[in-house]
């Protein structure tokens, strides 16, 4: 989250072409800096997707088993 002060939403994406293997924060999570919040799996080597910032999630966009694109949205904060 880029302000703290903000309301906006921001989005977390995906930086390379995975399947989800694990989701592992829901919507309404708060998370920590360094929580986990999506595993993926990529060139068969597991890939954490960890929070960036504290904060609340607003939405999960991705499911066990979902194959993700660079630049897809994996989760929303708020």
């Amino acid at each position: 989250m880029a302000d703290q002060n903000s309301s906006a939403p921001e989005d977390v994406v995906a930086e390379i072409v995975a399947s989800v293997l694990e989701v592992r924060a829901a919507a309404g999570q708060a998370v920590e800096v360094g929580d986990t919040l999506v595993l993926l799996e990529s060139m068969k080597m597991e890939i954490p997707v960890v929070a960036e910032d504290a904060g609340t999630l607003a939405e999960v966009k991705v499911a066990v088993g979902d194959v993700i694109q660079a630049g897809d949205v994996i989760a929303v904060y708020r």
